[in-house]
């Protein structure tokens, strides 16, 4: 009979953390978890679900305005924030207890409120000490709001979900996913929408094509893109807020969100105590089996700052959950990880951007095409979509595809398959292009760019 309560006490009722605890139960052992907010996580509850609904629901806007082309001829449409919100809430509640349901019916334990380490195999939650074999941290993250004055006075993507009303007017702070995302959901419920980031170009680290492809796209439908541009502080005026830039000038809005980075829910669990190593950041620091350097603590998800995707945590949870309780150890492979922003238009990832391919490869050929979809030949919408193929010139590989514009994500989940698979060019070359599609253009790109 073993000496602890448990054989594996879960920090954190999110997606890696359930994977874990799921595949740990398969697997025979005695699971705990403890969960201080909502099961789910911040994909389930307070992310990307959520926020794709939200994408879902302003996309309509400009579903609205392209029925025209197409001979429809409709009223005067109108929004509602409230059921929007209330419609979202509920989802959001259905999803919560099924993560729930998927421990308990599993035969875990579960507890509602917040863990902390007393020592290297004891939990405390609230009062309550159990003991554990086995920990795994996967606390997830939070968003950070920047040092300056007024700081108070910003939302960011936490609250942005419960707004009880509206705002007319918002300033978005950030060119990353969140920020990008966000002001597309604002602009297209109608909100007058400026987007601040302090960089020269938006979604840095994305490939150079994507970047600025993406920011023309997003001034076209009439989101305010300023780069270069930081505000310095932010004062109350009566129901308003007054927004001051670091080029001197200043604006009035309702809102000012923070989508400004996250950092690891690791403060105050006890770790520095236990010998647990941090980063800088905060983030639990590990190995490739997931174990920090306490021996029989682990951590996965957005909490040890690797890459910080629900489905990395997921992959990541049930690896750990192989390794220590399956006798099938295996490390998550963080390698060509796809992935998507739903920005309005959408941009699909994945494998090296041509700049980091060159570093890598050294010589490449790139592929890239930009065309006005279909669509919007006859809606009259002026959008562009771009499509990129980066190659290894060496061995004809295909390292990675990268797109701008309308089911971006939904695309590159199967251009991921064959990067993953270690497809050619002359293997996409050789595939027949289902058409009318945008996705065929993946399979027809022949001319090179030129350096």
């Amino acid at each position: 009979m073993s000496q602890y309560d448990f054989d594996l006490f879960v920090i954190g009722g999110g997606s890696g953390g359930v994977r874990a605890g799921r595949i740990a139960g398969g697997y025979g052992a005695k699971v705990a978890v403890a969960e201080e907010y909502r099961y789910g996580g911040t994909c389930v509850i307070r992310g990307c679900v959520p926020k794709k609904l939200l994408v879902y629901g302003s996309h309509y806007a400009h579903d609205f305005e392209d029925a025209a082309g197409f001979g429809w001829t409709l009223g005067e449409p109108k929004f509602d924030w409230a059921t929007m919100i209330a419609s979202k809430d509920k989802e959001i509640g259905r999803l919560e207890k099924i993560y729930r349901s998927l421990f308990e019916n599993a035969g875990a334990r579960t507890f509602d409120g917040r863990a902390t380490l007393k020592d290297a195999h004891t939990v405390l939650i609230g009062n309550k000490a159990v003991t554990a074999d086995k920990i795994l941290i996967a606390s997830g993250g939070h968003p950070v709001r920047p040092a300056i004055p007024g700081a108070d006075l910003m939302i960011t993507s936490n609250e942005a979900f419960h707004l009880k009303e509206q705002p007319k007017r918002i300033v978005i702070v950030g060119g990353g996913y969140i920020a990008l995302e966000f002001a597309g959901i604002f602009n297209g419920f109608g909100s007058a929408v400026t987007v601040l980031y302090r960089g020269e170009q938006i979604l840095r680290g994305f490939d150079e094509d994507i970047r600025s492809h993406l920011a023309a796209e997003l001034v076209k439908t009439g989101i305010d893109l300023r780069v270069k541009t930081d505000l310095t502080r932010i004062e109350k005026k009566g129901n308003a807020l007054v927004v001051h830039l670091t080029d001197g000038s200043s604006m009035e809005v309702d809102a000012v969100m923070a989508a400004t980075g996250r950092k690891p829910n690791t403060d105050g669990l006890g770790l520095e105590a236990i010998g647990v190593k941090t980063d800088a950041d905060g983030a639990v620091v590990v190995n490739e089996y997931s174990r920090s350097s306490v021996e029989n603590i682990y951590a996965v998800g957005d909490v040890t700052n690797r890459i910080n995707l629900t489905p990395v945590a997921i992959r990541e949870g049930h690896c750990f959950a192989d390794t220590v309780f399956g006798n099938k150890p295996r490390s998550p492979d963080h390698a060509d990880v796809p992935a998507a922003v739903f920005s309005q238009p959408p941009v699909g990832t994945v494998g090296l951007s041509e700049t980091d391919a060159r570093k890598t490869y050294g010589e490449v050929d790139v592929y890239r095409t930009s065309f006005r979809p279909l669509k919007a030949t006859v809606s009259g919408r002026d959008e562009r979509a771009m499509m990129k193929l980066v190659v290894d010139a060496k061995t004809d590989r295909v390292i990675g595809a990268h797109m701008v514009g309308a089911d971006a994500g939904e695309i590159l989940q199967g251009i991921a398959i064959a990067i993953k698979a270690g497809a050619t060019k002359a293997d996409f070359d050789a595939t027949v292009g289902i058409h009318p599609t945008a996705a065929e253009e993946f399979v027809t790109m022949r001319e090179k760019v030129k350096p």
